[in-house]
């Protein structure tokens, strides 16, 4: 575990080291290809940072975080793009801020955001409902509660030879959305708190999607669909507008979406397994990108009056997004030892913080 720390203080450190580099690289050399060169060891850099590290909870942190999130926030501030790049510049601790973590500051409120606008008028992106947005879960979800069901479902696979392993990779699922959320709230609360910005939700109770378009356009993951639409699919969606006009140049630009998506997950499980990929992966992105096209052009072509009701469609949602990711997302994972390392990790860690624990106690008494 100390070993291990210390790797992981260094990989930070580094990656500090670096962004200062490129905040300095930003304000000597203009935006454009020689500002790109000049920050481009740095994104090969990032790619390899999360090999240095043994632990998954780490390595999947750290690839998400820098070989992802960080480097597409570099390639887009090489360009003058992006969160990193302003007018005046913003300061370095900011900047190291926001690079290194997976946090987007609220500028402004949902309904005057002038880049959801754009969005609602190519119905790429149909407006959000109120309701569907409020920062409260309908299902009293509050994060002290996600965390006690994290521990209950860790509990869980104890039993797991007592139960079908369908029924265990659906817990895998449940065990994904609420480790997600928890970690990457924890490190927005701390971005906050340290910083004073406004920042956006990191998920919008997925469960409660009413489509596939809900679920990956305004629920799940919003950081990564922020990144998304920067880096891939806004530049697909200018150049096929020429091609295929603009009405429908948004199915082309979800498509690259998830295809980029795709091989960036698989990156991320190469860094977890350190294993030859298999593609499922990205074979699960591609048959969600497609279904989300088609659903898409069935909106669009057959309008409002023949939509399915919510009651439907929420359930079936949901269901299709479990049900396809314990067919395609989490083999891997199970074939490499990833969730059993993981489960590992988890034991280790409740370990430690009961011993701390009894030796404050027996401290006071």
């Amino acid at each position: 575990m100390e070993g291990e720390m210390y790797n992981f203080s260094k990989v930070c450190i580094t990656a500090l080291m670096f962004l200062c580099y490129c905040y300095l690289v930003g304000k000597s050399i203009p935006k454009g290809a020689t500002r790109f060169l000049a920050m481009l060891p740095v994104v090969a850099l990032f790619l390899y940072l999360p090999l240095n590290l043994s632990a998954v909870n780490l390595i999947g942190q750290t690839s998400f975080i820098l070989s992802w999130l960080g480097n597409s926030k570099l390639l887009l501030f090489a360009f003058g793009k992006g969160p990193l790049s302003s007018d005046p510049p913003i300061s370095l601790p900011r900047f190291l801020a926001i690079a290194c973590l997976p946090i987007k500051i609220q500028k402004t409120s949902l309904k005057e955001s002038p880049q959801r606008t754009r969005n609602t008028k190519d119905h790429t992106h149909p407006p959000q409902n109120p309701e569907n947005i409020r920062s409260k879960s309908i299902l009293l979800l509050n994060y002290p509660t996600k965390a006690l069901l994290f521990v209950m479902l860790l509990r869980l696979y104890d039993y797991g030879d007592h139960f079908h392993p369908n029924v265990i990779l659906l817990v895998y699922c449940c065990h994904l959305y609420l480790a997600l959320d928890l970690i990457l709230s924890s490190i927005q609360a701390a971005a906050r708190a340290g910083f004073g910005m406004e920042l956006e939700p990191q998920f919008r109770d997925p469960y409660l999607s009413s489509s596939l378009q809900d679920f990956w356009g305004k629920r799940w993951n919003l950081m990564v669909t922020n990144i998304l639409r920067l880096t891939v699919y806004e530049p697909v969606h200018d150049a096929a507008s020429a091609a295929v006009g603009r009405k429908w140049a948004a199915l082309p630009a979800v498509m690259a979406a998830f295809l980029v998506s795709g091989f960036m997950h698989e990156l991320m499980f190469f860094h977890l397994g350190r294993m030859k990929p298999t593609w499922e992966v990205m074979l699960f992105f591609v048959l969600h990108g497609a279904c989300l096209v088609i659903e898409v052009a069935v909106k669009r072509k057959c309008g409002a009056k023949w939509l399915l009701p919510r009651a439907l469609t929420g359930p079936a949602t949901v269901t299709f997004v479990m049900v396809t990711g314990s067919w395609l997302f989490f083999p891997q994972l199970l074939r490499g030892g990833v969730v059993k390392k993981a489960l590992e990790e988890y034991e280790a860690v409740g370990a430690f913080i009961k011993d701390v624990c009894r030796a404050v106690m027996s401290q006071i008494h």
